[in-house]
C-alpha cells in the first residue's frame, strides 16, 4: 500500500519534470524573449505576483545580456553535458553487465535510456 501511495505521489513530479526536459531550447535570443513574455502573460492572466516579479526580471536580464552566439555556446554546452552523461551511463550498464546481476542490469539500462532521451531533448530531436 505505502509502494501504491509513494508511486502516485511521485507521478506528477516525474511528469512535470519531464515536460520541462521536453521543451526545446531557444535557437535566437527573440524567442527566448518571446517565450519569456507569453509566460509573463499567463502570469499576469493569474495574478501570480511572485511569477510575474521573476519572468519581469528574466526578460529585463535576457533583453539587456543574451546573444545568439552566447545561447548558441550554452545550448553547445548542455548538450556535451548529456553527451557525457550518456558516456558514463553506458560505462555503468557494462559494468552491471559484467556482474551478470539482471536486477542491477535492467536499473542501468533504464538510466541510459533516460540520459539518451535527455540527450536527444537536448539536441532538439
Amino acid at each position: 500500500m505505502k509502494l501504491r501511495f509513494s508511486t502516485l505521489l511521485a507521478l506528477p513530479v516525474l511528469v512535470l519534470s519531464s515536460a520541462a526536459f521536453a521543451a526545446p531550447q531557444p535557437e535566437s535570443c527573440v524567442t527566448k524573449q518571446q517565450e519569456i513574455q507569453t509566460q509573463l502573460d499567463y502570469a499576469h492572466q493569474h495574478n501570480n505576483k511572485n511569477q510575474i516579479n521573476g519572468l519581469e526580471k528574466a526578460l529585463s536580464e535576457s533583453k539587456a545580456h543574451c546573444t545568439d552566439a552566447g545561447l548558441k555556446a550554452d545550448n553547445a554546452k548542455r548538450v556535451a553535458e548529456k553527451e557525457q552523461k550518456v558516456q558514463e551511463r553506458e560505462q555503468e550498464l557494462k559494468e552491471a553487465q559484467a556482474t551478470g546481476n539482471n536486477e542491477k542490469i535492467a536499473k542501468r539500462q533504464k538510466k541510459l535510456d533516460e540520459a539518451q532521451s535527455e540527450l536527444r531533448e537536448a539536441q532538439g530531436k
